[in-house]
């Protein structure tokens, strides 16, 4: 089974993009608060990559900036490519099935 949930911030302001067939694209980074503090007693956070596809990518373009928090569910995708030095890259991402808008709109 491959499901993940998250509860983050937008760490910017969403931007969309369209494919050469007219589907909607967009990638966003939510910073995921951990459960514990460090020694410091401060919390710290993950910057987790994600995206999204269809009318789901448009909502998050249309309705959401930079800060707000959202809740999503959806599954784990890794990518290989060759980087500009010819070595393997792989990127990690969720990819978001279902988006919760969890804060109004300040």
């Amino acid at each position: 089974m491959n499901q993940v949930s998250l509860i983050g911030r937008l760490t910017k302001e969403p931007e969309i993009k369209y494919t050469s067939n007219g589907k909607a694209n967009t990638r966003f980074t939510l910073a995921v608060q951990r459960t514990y503090t460090n020694l410091n007693g401060e919390k710290e956070a993950d910057f987790i990559n994600c995206s999204a596809w269809g009318k789901i990518a448009e909502n998050i373009a249309n309705y959401l900036k930079k800060g707000y928090l959202v809740g999503l569910t959806g599954r784990i995708q890794t990518s290989i490519f060759n980087g500009e030095d010819g070595k393997k890259v792989f990127y990690t991402e969720v990819v978001a099935e279902s988006v919760n808008f969890l804060e109004s709109k300040k």
